[in-house]
């Protein structure tokens, strides 16, 4: 059994800066990828950012101002996020590309969700 654990979400005024972290355990064998998506009310869920052994990957519109950082061996992921605005109020979802056992196909695995809102 996977599990997915996010934290440090909240209210922060437009400007501000979160950051969000998320610890992975159980059986895992291999973590081809991490990353944090997000859904906002009456969307749906978008990539916000990814990071792999080729790099970070951003959605245009968090380019500049969210830093993805990961480190495998701790099974960890975060996401610095700076200049926070309205629009990125959503409810994040830590999401991670990985193998339970060796032989097995990777397959996604979800945190349960943190929500995050920019407001004055």
């Amino acid at each position: 059994q996977v599990q997915l654990v996010e934290s440090g979400g909240g209210l922060v005024q437009p400007g501000g800066s979160l950051r969000l972290s998320c610890a992975a355990s159980g059986s895992i064998f291999y973590i081809n990828g991490m990353g944090w998506y997000r859904q906002a009310p009456g969307k749906e869920r978008e990539l916000v950012a990814l990071i792999t052994s080729g790099g970070a990957n951003y959605a245009d519109s968090v380019k500049g101002r969210f830093t993805i950082s990961g480190d495998y061996a701790k099974r960890m992921v975060n996401l610095q996020m700076n200049s926070l605005k309205p629009e990125d109020t959503a409810i994040y979802y830590c999401n991670a590309d990985l193998r339970t056992r060796a032989g097995l196909p990777r397959r996604d695995y979800w945190g349960q969700g943190t929500q995050v809102t920019v407001s004055s």
